[in-house]
């Protein structure tokens, strides 16, 4: 007698990602296609982040300016920009989500959206551009991972499990990794050189808000101590 096999999807996408993946598309589709110039204006002066309306506009004392601190990490600037950002979403914001949790995840957003937002304020307070994209967040999911050393639960009944497995590694442990300081090392390399690239004239980068990145990567890093949630799991855990 055969043994009937149960089939599992090749991607396990946790609702609270799917729900976000869905808002920058719509979002997108929405500014791209539906909307026309003037209700296109009214959501990039309302939802998107504007360093110049905190530093000159009254920003710190208008609720609204603050909602648009994590508004805009839904918003994107074109095909590439959104298409780049929901695969990196997928990969990093699935096993953190399968981690903490709805609740956790939808606290962490809002978190490292603020916090890349002021980070790309810190440096550019008076810039009257406006600051659009979920990279900021991402980089933050990407600091959370390099806690939990990219471990992953090898039992055969969890591989298709979107969970980082744990427990999570005390800083001390995350930069003595070899894997950790790796990935820090390509992430930040890859950083500064976006930076430096945006600084020259003649090559049009300046739209890559490397300060956000890193504001975002070092919240998700120290601050995913306080929303982390053990597993059940973290005793199968190994390193990939």
């Amino acid at each position: 007698m055969r043994q009937a096999r149960t089939s599992e999807p090749v991607f396990n996408i946790p609702g609270i990602i799917l729900f976000a993946i869905g808002l920058c598309v719509v979002a997108y589709l929405a500014q791209n296609y539906v909307l026309d110039e003037p209700q296109n204006l009214w959501v990039l002066v309302n939802l998107a982040f504007w360093p110049v309306r905190f530093s000159q506009g009254g920003g710190f004392a208008d609720p609204a300016a603050w909602v648009s601190a994590v508004t805009y990490s839904f918003l994107h600037g074109g095909f590439a920009h959104i298409a780049v950002n929901m695969v990196w979403l997928a990969a990093f914001g699935s096993p953190l989500a399968g981690r903490i949790g709805t609740v956790r995840m939808a606290i962490f957003w809002v978190v490292t959206s603020i916090a890349s937002a002021f980070a790309f304020y810190a440096v550019h307070p008076g810039d009257a551009a406006p600051l659009v994209g979920a990279s900021g967040v991402i980089s933050g999911m990407m600091g959370a991972a390099a806690r939990y050393g990219f471990r992953r639960v090898p039992d055969a009944s969890h591989r298709n499990r979107s969970e980082f497995a744990g427990p999570l590694l005390s800083i001390g442990a995350s930069l003595t990794s070899r894997t950790v300081l790796t990935f820090l090392a390509v992430w930040f390399i890859t950083n500064l050189l976006a930076g430096l690239v945006s600084l020259t004239p003649s090559i049009e980068a300046a739209n890559i808000a490397w300060e956000a990145h890193i504001g975002g990567f070092i919240v998700g890093f120290f601050g995913i101590s306080l929303l982390d949630r053990p597993s059940p799991l973290d005793a199968l855990s190994r390193p990939y």
